[in-house]
């Protein structure tokens, strides 16, 4: 078959080659001799592929004998190879027993320094002892490797440096140190200052908290309330052997992290949202409103006391411009003299209530305004449970932070604006009082004089 195919191919080539020659002959006679030479070129070497084939596949038979022979060969090592591997498992089967056998009481001992050294790495690893005192971690975790792979024992060394550090890291817990430590700063500095360490509770550097993680000790994110912080900075600046305030955390960090996680007043003030500022600003007004009547009725008040003190006229005060009424109408009978006293005292009264009344009303709209803004929050609760579900409570935190801010915020505006109300109010009804008073009292005598005459 083979043959067929490379004649049926010679061939082929052959046509091609007696068709381009068969272009270039000019008559018969020089194709038939251009045909014939073209055969017995193609002849030879259709003979010489035929002997490079020849070749060719005598060469793959004898390689072909070798790879077997190799294969065999490899084979025959395999088989020496496993033997020899089961008889040295056997053997280390054998050896491991004995060890087993030798070491009796003290296996139980290695797992009991194993289980010991386990526990101990992993206090270190998150013991803030361990900022003060590094590389101790390694140590343990190189003897528990030891211990564990059944094949060494550990050195009557390492077992009492082991003992060592258990002790120390007890006698560390109640002490109160400072020392030098590179820390690393909120915008990924690192700064190498005097670390203060309590225990293993807290630990704290230029009056802010720092913490201690994979190794790393860096300052808080955020810092709780001053009152926490000031004590950070008077025990890093207490005498030796003294006595100083210091907020510690029990929980070592727990505690702490929500401290730092709660929101402070300006915080809260911006979960209020839009209603929450307007009722700020209100309230500010309001505020306004009661120190301008506070100012203006104490000045006033003054001024009414000093001219009841006086015999002369003045008529900066309203008390002062009442009488100065009865001075230009001393001749006057008694019903007209009233009048005009009681038309004078009108006149004062818008000036001494003024803004009384606005007062009022935002202390009483402020908690009305909360409301509304309690309203709108559990509005966008309810909107964000029926998009998202309840899966997360987070998608609700806003709209319930809104409802309960702005509450807040209306009440605490509420409080103040509605006691200062009173106080100034009444401030402003002694003053009316006193003009009353002081008027009737005017009445009565240009009566008597009346009757007298």
């Amino acid at each position: 078959m083979r043959k067929l195919i490379s004649i049926a191919i010679v061939l082929a080539f052959s046509g091609i080659a007696s068709f381009a020659n068969a272009q270039e002959a000019r008559n018969l006679d020089e194709l038939l001799e251009l045909v014939r030479q073209g055969k017995v070129n193609e002849t030879q070497e259709y003979r010489q592929r035929e002997a490079e084939f020849r070749a060719a596949k005598d060469r793959q038979a004898a390689l072909l004998s070798q790879a077997e022979a190799e294969q065999r060969a490899e084979e025959r090592r395999s088989d020496t190879l496993e033997a020899q591997f089961n008889s040295n498992d056997e053997q280390m089967t054998a050896l491991q027993q004995d060890f087993t056998n030798e070491l009796g009481a003290l296996k139980e001992v290695l797992g009991v320094l194993q289980l010991v050294a386990g526990d101990t790495r992993s206090t270190l690893e998150t013991s803030l002892t361990s900022t003060q005192f590094e590389g101790r971690e390694e140590f343990i975790t190189t003897l528990i490797e030891k211990t564990s792979s059944g094949t060494q024992l550990p050195s009557i060394e390492e077992i009492e440096r082991l003992w060592y550090e258990v002790q120390r890291e007890m006698t560390e817990q109640g002490r109160v140190v400072t020392f030098d430590r590179p820390v690393k700063l909120p915008d990924g500095s690192e700064v190498v200052e005097p670390v203060t360490r309590v225990g293993v509770f807290n630990i704290s550097a230029d009056g802010k908290y720092l913490r201690f993680s994979q190794g790393l000790v860096s300052e808080l994110d955020r810092q709780p309330e001053p009152r926490f912080t000031q004590s950070t900075t008077e025990l890093q600046n207490a005498a030796a052997n003294s006595m100083a305030p210091y907020g510690v955390d029990p929980s070592r960090g727990s505690i702490l992290g929500l401290l730092i996680q709660k929101p402070d007043i300006l915080e809260r003030v911006s979960q209020g949202g839009t209603i929450g500022y307007l009722i700020l600003a209100v309230g500010a007004i309001g505020m306004l409103f009661v120190l301008e009547r506070f100012i203006y009725l104490t000045v006033v008040n003054g001024k009414v006391k000093a001219q009841i003190r006086s015999d002369v006229v003045n008529e900066n005060n309203p008390l002062g411009r009442v009488l100065a009424v009865h001075e230009a109408n001393k001749n006057a009978d008694v019903e007209t003299l009233e009048l005009k006293i009681d038309e004078a005292i009108l006149k004062e009264l818008p000036s001494l209530e003024r803004f009384l009344t606005l007062i009022k009303l935002i202390a009483a709209i402020a908690p009305l305004m909360g409301l509304l803004g309690t309203v709108t929050g559990m509005i966008n609760t309810f909107q964000s449970m029926t998009l998202f579900g309840t899966g997360d409570p987070k998608l609700m935190a806003g709209g319930i932070s809104t409802a309960l801010v702005t509450t807040v915020l209306g009440i605490v505006v509420a409080l103040p604006t509605l006691f200062f109300h009173s106080i100034v109010n009444g401030m402003s009804q002694r003053i009316v009082h006193t003009i009353e008073e002081q008027s009737a009292g005017i009445i009565a005598v240009h009566a008597e004089q009346h009757r007298g005459a």
